[in-house]
């Protein structure tokens, strides 16, 4: 690789840095191709992404960037997972490192806040911004759902009483 393309690289990953909810750092030793593949296929379906980057660049990369903190986990075989989304890449290197034990997860960012591992796990498991959505819009509906059903309650009961009595006088 030359300088060139070694400083294009850096500029990718630091833009990577400054753009991601959530960077998540783990060591990948023994993990086959296609294991990788598996990893990278679950990550881009949750929309995220997985690279993996000489550790001199991406400390290189990190410098003045917010989550510089992780700069320390940059030792060894290193991959980086990412998502603009503050909790899709920790809940899906949580869930492949659970049935992948060569998978080890060291720590990340969450823009400025440095994580450890536990970290890591407790923000994959805080629900994603899709369900906190879904949760917000069901609160919103329910007050107009209960009005709905108590303008209609009057109505309702009327209308069983007078079958009542209809069917009683018959």
């Amino acid at each position: 690789m030359d300088r060139a393309q070694k400083e294009k690289l850096v500029d990718e990953l630091g833009q990577i840095f400054e753009s991601s909810g959530v960077v998540v750092v783990a060591h990948y030793e023994g993990m086959t191709v296609a294991e990788m593949q598996d990893l990278r296929a679950q990550m881009r379906e949750a929309g995220g992404s997985v690279r993996v980057a000489k550790n001199k660049l991406a400390k290189i990369a990190l410098e003045g960037k917010p989550c510089a903190s992780i700069a320390d986990y940059l030792t060894g075989m290193t991959v980086l997972s990412y998502s603009e989304d503050p909790v899709a890449a920790a809940k899906v290197v949580q869930k492949y490192a659970k049935g992948n034990d060569k998978l080890v997860i060291l720590g990340g960012a969450m823009g400025d806040t440095a994580l450890d591992a536990a970290g890591v796990k407790a923000v994959s498991e805080m629900p994603s911004r899709e369900e906190l959505i879904a949760s917000i819009v069901g609160c919103i509906g329910a007050p107009a759902a209960n009005i709905a059903g108590a303008i209609g309650a009057p109505a309702s009961n009327i209308a069983s009483i007078l079958s009542t009595i209809e069917e009683k006088a018959a």
